[in-house]
């Protein structure tokens, strides 16, 4: 029988995090809502849950910044980073700053609560297409630029408005 956790999750989807809420607490696990970084903030000092799951894209300041602020305050809490927007550079900076796991939306109950358990499921190996490592790159040259759009363009060679086409796409498979 598994520990039931206190879980605080930070998403800026009300739908999305109502939905995620009621199927954690079905699990058992206490859960802890809040839409952004301020609010959860708050609430790490007052309840201090033992787990995060987080959105990485959030109005105002993103998951990152609330990853790190969490490490700050509590080390070992485990801390689960969840985006609709994947890429090798969130990821990398993601675990960097100390998360357990890095989710790629859509993700489900199951997924989540194995990442903050600890579980660790057996990837499907599969090669991405050539535009999914295209868009991985743009993003990794965006990241490394501050995300200066037109510094990205001229070091990928490019014009800058071709760039912002491609990075407004969403994510290839």
């Amino acid at each position: 029988m598994k520990t039931p956790l206190h879980i605080l999750l930070v998403d800026d989807d009300e739908t999305f995090r109502e939905r995620l809420a009621l199927s954690l607490r079905r699990r058992n696990h206490k859960v802890t809502t809040a839409s952004h970084v301020e609010e959860a903030l708050s609430k790490i000092l007052t309840q201090q849950p033992d787990a995060a799951v987080i959105d990485l894209k959030m109005p105002g300041d993103n998951g990152l910044v609330l990853l790190r602020k969490l490490k700050e305050i509590h080390s070992s809490m485990r801390v689960i980073i969840l985006t609709g927007y994947g890429s090798i550079a969130t990821a990398m900076d993601a675990v960097r700053l100390g998360a357990d796991d890095y989710l790629t939306k859509p993700v489900d109950a199951d997924q989540i609560e194995q990442a903050l358990l600890g579980i660790k499921q057996v990837p499907e190996i599969t090669t991405p297409s050539l535009d999914r490592v295209e868009w991985e790159h743009l993003q990794r040259v965006l990241n490394d630029c501050q995300n200066n759009i037109s510094q990205a363009a001229r070091i990928l060679g490019i014009d800058r408005r071709s760039l912002q086409r491609k990075l407004a796409k969403y994510p290839p498979a």
